[in-house]
Order: structure tokens, then sequence, then C-alpha cells
């Protein structure tokens, strides 16, 4: 069953949220504060973090800072409607997707389950025992990656599209595409995620013997992983 710890100070929501989640096989544990949140996620594991950005005491993003600097858990934030800002700084910090509120249960469910389904399966090709690129090597089915020997610390969402590049390395990967299959939704207008993945990304890898990032933007075609 999965595990999912809603934190979230809207009482009314979370009722609401936690019974429809309930009904689709989801164990529910709620916290109602991020110092509430943290808390919990000591104590017991879960297979994903629900975590919306404004709260009284400690708000999302605080909270979310705080996770990252002891856990990789997914994190899906809940942020206001139109509010880049918080979805921006959410993506940069480490989560790996948002839901826009209002948002249905349905639709939480459904983003959810989708984020998981990334965690245990590849993009449905050939799963090889290791993925290797340069100074980059990908274990698919351990969802493990190392640079040089060091391992990297991914987020769920960054291990995702990293693998969809190096199993295209060479040719461009569009945006599209790689919302489709690494965050398991459609890519929305307007939507940054993946470029806010990307950089997070860069930033985590070596460079190219000229100094160059291994990850070109291609322009109006996407993203490439280049191999030495």
């Amino acid at each position: 069953m999965v595990k999912v710890l809603l934190i979230d100070d809207d009482v009314e929501l979370v009722e609401m949220l936690k019974e429809y989640l309930e009904r689709e096989d989801v164990q529910v544990t709620a916290a109602y504060d991020g110092e509430q949140g943290l808390a919990e996620l000591a104590v017991t594991n879960h297979d994903i973090v629900v975590l919306d950005v404004m709260m009284p005491r400690l708000n999302g993003l605080e909270t979310l800072r705080r996770i990252r600097m002891k856990s990789w858990v997914p994190v899906l934030m809940l942020t206001a409607r139109g509010d880049d800002t918080d979805r921006i700084v959410g993506l940069e910090l480490g989560a790996d997707d948002y839901v826009a509120k209002p948002c249905t249960p349905r639709e939480l469910t459904a983003r959810i389950r989708a984020i998981l389904r990334r965690t245990q399966t590849t993009t449905g090709e050939e799963v090889l025992p290791v993925l290797e690129a340069g100074h980059l090597r990908i274990w698919p089915t351990q969802r493990r990656a190392e640079w040089n020997g060091t391992p990297l610390e991914l987020t769920s969402t960054e291990f995702n599209l990293l693998e969809i590049l190096v199993r295209n390395a060479g040719q461009a990967v569009s945006k599209k595409k790689l919302s489709e299959l690494g965050l398991g939704r459609p890519l929305a207008r307007f939507d940054r995620s993946i470029d806010v993945h990307m950089s997070k990304i860069r930033s985590k890898l070596g460079t190219l013997s000229d100094g160059r990032s291994h990850i070109y933007t291609d322009y109006r075609q996407g993203y490439r992983f280049i191999k030495e």
C-alpha cells in the first residue's frame, strides 16, 4: 500500500483528500504544519510527501528545504494557482512536481501515482544493469547514479529526466516528451518545470573537457545529452 504524508494546515481539505485517497488504497498520514510534518517524517517511512506551500509557523518551502537536508523522498508541492514564483522556488529546492490549488482529489491522486510509477519503472525500454556515458553511470533498477565514482544526489524527477536523456544520448528530447515520461503528465503551456529541473541536474554533473555542460539546450527541440 502506498504511504503518503500529507502536510497542509487546511483541516477540511486534508480530511477530504484523506478520505478519497484511502478509498484508492492509499495510506495517508496527516500533519497540519511543517514542524509536525518533519517530526512525522523523522520516525516513519513514506513513499511520497504532499506539501502545501502556504502554512503558518513553518511554511512549505522551508519545510521542503529541511526535508532535502536529510531525505530524497518524492515531494509533490501544493501551490496557489498562478503563483509561478513559489513553483520555481519549490522545484529549485528539490520538489519533484507541483499541483495548483484548488485541485480535485482525483487530480492529486493521479499526480501521486504518476510520480511513484516513475520511481518504480523505466522508460519502457529494455532495462540494462547499468547505463554508462563518459564519467556518468546509472543503475536504472536501483535508481542510483554516480559521476566519476561519486554518488549523485538526485530527486526522483531529476533521476527520471537524466535517465531519459542518457538513453537518448546525442539526440534532442523535446520538453513534451520529457514531461510525459519524466513527470508523468502533459506539458502545460508556459510550464517551466523541465527547465528548472535541467538547471538543477546540470549543477550536479561535471562538465565536458572544454567546460561546456553535458546537457545542451537545442533551440525549439528540447534537451540533448552530449557524451565526451
